[in-house]
C-alpha cells in the first residue's frame, strides 16, 4: 500500500547519514529527479480513492517536504564553499598540478592596440560609433554622390531601406568622424579603430568583413605637411628607423587632394618579393586634406578651420608585421595559428 510505502521511504530517510558530497547526490538521484520516488509516489496517488486521498494527500506533502529539506541541508553542509562538514572530501595535495595552457591575444588586437598606442603618443583620443550606420554618415556627409558606386548592393550590406536614409552597415570608420563633427567643436584629434563590411568576395587577399584604424585632425592651419609628418612618425615607429616612406595622389571623396602612402617592404627590405609584387613597395594606407564641403556638411567654418583625415587597413598592417599571407586565417579561430602568437601577449 501507499501509506506503507511512505513510512517506509520516511524512515529510510530519518536514518541516512551521508558523510560525502557524492553521497549527497545520489540521495538526490534516488528521491528528487523527475524519474525518483518522491515522484513516483504522486504518480500512485492519483490511483487510490477518494476517501484515501483525504488522508494520504498531507503524508504524501510532509514526506516530500522532508526530503527537500533533508536534501537543502546536507547540500549545505558539503558544499564547495561552505568550509564545514565533519567529513568533507579532499584532494590528494601530494599529486603535481595540472598545466594550464597559456592564450593569447588575437594578432589583429595586439597590431590595434600597438597603432593604437603610437598615434596616444602624438594626443590622439581613441573614438568609437555604430556598426550599423544611416546613409548620411556613412555616404551623403562625406561626400559621396547619389551615383558612386559605393552605395550600390555589389559594394554595400543594406540592413534596411528607408526612403531617403537607408539603413546599412558601415563601409568605413570615416562615419565616426562624421558623428565627432557633429557633436562638438574643433579642434579634434581622434582615431577612431572598428569593424566594417563590405560585400566581396572572400579569398586569400580580400574579405567581407575586415578592421580599419582612421584618424582626424581638424583645427585652425593645419596643413598638408602636419599630414606627412604624422604619418612618417607612425611609419618610423611602428616598422623601425629607416623605413622610407611615399606618397602618391588618388582620390577619395571625402579628402582633397588625397594620397595613398607606400612604405619599403619590411619583408624584402625593398629589394622585390612577392608580397610587394617585385616593386619594393606596399601601399599601407589613404589620407589626405579634409574636403571643405565635408567639414561644412558636419557644421564647420571651413573658411577658419582645415585638417587632414587617413585610413588603414589593419589587416594589410599585420600581414606586413607578421607576414600572414591569407586574410582568412584571421577569421577562422584555429589554434596552431594563435598560438603561434604567445610569446606576443603583452
Amino acid at each position: 500500500m501507499l501509506q506503507n510505502k511512505i513510512q517506509q521511504y520516511t524512515e529510510e530517510i530519518n536514518r541516512l547519514a551521508p558523510s560525502s558530497s557524492v553521497e549527497v547526490e545520489e540521495f538526490r538521484l534516488k528521491y528528487l529527479v523527475a524519474k525518483g520516488l518522491v515522484k513516483s509516489l504522486f504518480e500512485e496517488f492519483k490511483t487510490v480513492s477518494s476517501e484515501e486521498k483525504k488522508t494520504l494527500g498531507k503524508v504524501l506533502n510532509e514526506f516530500k517536504q522532508l526530503a527537500e529539506s533533508k536534501y537543502a541541508e546536507w547540500q549545505t553542509v558539503f558544499s564547495d564553499n561552505s568550509g564545514v562538514g565533519l567529513q568533507r572530501e579532499e584532494g590528494d595535495l601530494t599529486l603535481p598540478g595540472e598545466g594550464v595552457e597559456l592564450g593569447s591575444r588575437h594578432p589583429i588586437s595586439l597590431v590595434r592596440k600597438e597603432v593604437v598606442a603610437i598615434f596616444r603618443k602624438l594626443g590622439f583620443v581613441v573614438s568609437e560609433g555604430p556598426e550599423i550606420e544611416d546613409d548620411w554618415h556613412n555616404f551623403s556627409a562625406l561626400n559621396f554622390p547619389p551615383e558612386h558606386p559605393a552605395r550600390d548592393m555589389q559594394d554595400t550590406f543594406f540592413v534596411e531601406k528607408r526612403e531617403g536614409n537607408d539603413m546599412a552597415l558601415r563601409t568605413h570608420t570615416s562615419s565616426v568622424q562624421v558623428r565627432m563633427m557633429e557633436m562638438g567643436k574643433p579642434p579634434f584629434r581622434a582615431v577612431m579603430p572598428g569593424r566594417v563590411y563590405r560585400n566581396e568576395a572572400i579569398s586569400a587577399r580580400a574579405h567581407c568583413f575586415f578592421h580599419q584604424i582612421e584618424g582626424l585632425y581638424v583645427d585652425e592651419n593645419v596643413s598638408f605637411a602636419d599630414l606627412k609628418q604624422t604619418l612618417f612618425y607612425f611609419v618610423q615607429e611602428l616598422y623601425g628607423e629607416g623605413t622610407k616612406v611615399r606618397f602618391r595622389p588618388s582620390y577619395f571623396p571625402f579628402t582633397e587632394p588625397s594620397a595613398e602612402m607606400d612604405i619599403s617592404c619590411s619583408i624584402c627590405k625593398g629589394k622585390g618579393c612577392n608580397l610587394c609584387k617585385q616593386s619594393g613597395w606596399v601601399e599601407i594606407l589613404g589620407c589626405g586634406m579634409v574636403d571643405p564641403n565635408v567639414l561644412e556638411n558636419c557644421g564647420i567654418d571651413s573658411e577658419k578651420y582645415s585638417g587632414f583625415a587617413f585610413g588603414m587597413g589593419i589587416e594589410r598592417i599585420t600581414n606586413l608585421k607578421y607576414e600572414i599571407k591569407d586574410l582568412r586565417l584571421f577569421s577562422e579561430n584555429d589554434v596552431r595559428f594563435l598560438s603561434q602568437f604567445e610569446t606576443e601577449l603583452v
